[in-house]
């Protein structure tokens, strides 16, 4: 018992800190990435389609509710806000990481209730890559999972008070997981970026899928150093690399390398959204912006009609830059703001192709 009320009371720290970090925090690499206005759009909101394909999975949407809570009663009833409101509005949802369950069955309730409020729709199970085979097996059946989320978080892991501190077996826990589990694994980080050759290491063992998830957005060495009483580890605070940086390293890779990637992370908007879809990713999750929806106490109609509102966003913005689809955004002129310009000079990559991509596309098509 102690075990499980020690338990709920760091999932219930870490839901209240994140909640007070999403005014506080920028993601600056997204607010400084502008996109080259063109005065002729040259189609109607009607013809733009915002559907993608997540590891063989057909989204409605090019985002999804990413990982966030449970393990605790009152982050059960938010699961259960959650559960509903994807299934209204046909958004798929990531559960938060179901360690808890696996380690107390009592809790198992408080992610399952995602699947009890929507037996049809798309969700993600989530666990960390310290787990091995059958504990994945068994995050996807408490779920009836369509893909698992494997998460990294070795900088909150080293913060953390009971946190672990051998992560030497991650990576082959990870490949015996692609390799032996029946639904799609997406390999995503928690909030500290990815780099290429993390993305290179993971690919060569399988890895299909990923969710760059970099800074900008919810800090958990932020988190986990509040929650210490002694030893302050702000000064790790802001460790990592942004999204947006993460999906420029990605996209860098050789394309008969590159896995199919995904984006979170600092994400608080749609125009957040078609940015990051616009450099590479295939689907945008957000956490804390969502997270504020359910927590508001304002009920379900406002939250419903926020999430709907999502959609009307993404068509009229993408209608504004000439995107009937997901793809096609790709091929629109976005400037990169300085520190990422900085960044591609150091790791040598070519950010100026960006900038003019809709030509190289209109000679391609002519």
């Amino acid at each position: 018992m102690f075990i499980y009320d020690y338990y709920a009371n760091r999932k219930d720290q870490h839901l209240d800190l994140a909640r007070h970090q999403y005014n506080a925090e920028t993601a600056r690499d997204f607010e400084e990435a502008r996109f080259v206005h063109q005065s002729l759009p040259e189609m109607s909101v009607e013809d733009v389609d915002i559907s993608t394909t997540v590891a063989g999975i057909e989204f409605p949407t090019p985002y999804y509710i990413n990982a966030m809570t449970g393990g605790t009663e009152k982050t059960g009833e938010i699961n259960q806000t959650i559960g509903i409101l994807s299934c209204l509005t046909k958004t798929p949802v990531a559960s938060g990481s179901v360690s808890a369950a696996i380690k107390d069955p009592e809790v198992a309730k408080t992610f399952s209730v995602l699947r009890f409020e929507n037996p049809k729709g798309i969700i993600f199970a989530n666990l960390g890559a310290h787990h091995d085979v059958e504990n994945a097996k068994r995050a996807v059946d408490l779920l009836e999972a369509n893909a698992l989320q494997i998460h990294l978080n070795a900088p909150q892991e080293i913060v953390m008070p009971e946190g672990d501190r051998d992560f030497s077996m991650w990576l082959s826990n990870i490949e015996n997981i692609v390799r032996e589990i029946e639904v799609p694994v997406i390999v995503k980080e928690v909030g500290f970026g990815m780099s290429r050759e993390t993305v290179e290491q993971l690919t060569s063992i399988g890895v299909q899928t990923v969710d760059v998830s970099g800074t900008g957005g919810t800090d958990f060495v932020k988190i986990e150093s509040a929650r210490r009483i002694l030893d302050s580890y702000d000064f790790l605070e802001g460790w990592g690399n942004s999204t947006v940086v993460s999906l420029v390293e990605v996209m860098n890779m050789p394309q008969e390398l590159r896995p199919q990637v995904l984006a979170s992370g600092g994400v608080k908007n749609p125009l957040d959204i078609i940015k990051a879809l616009s450099l590479g990713a295939d689907a945008v999750g957000l956490s804390n912006r969502f997270l504020q929806i359910f927590t508001s106490n304002r009920g379900l109609e406002p939250a419903l009609s926020e999430l709907n509102d999502f959609k009307t966003y993404t068509r009229e913005i993408m209608t504004l830059l000439g995107a009937r689809n997901v793809v096609e955004l790709r091929q629109k002129d976005i400037i990169l703001g300085a520190n990422v310009q900085r960044w591609c000079e150091a790791r040598g990559i070519d950010w100026k192709q960006y900038a003019n991509r809709s030509a190289k596309f209109k000679n391609v098509r002519q």
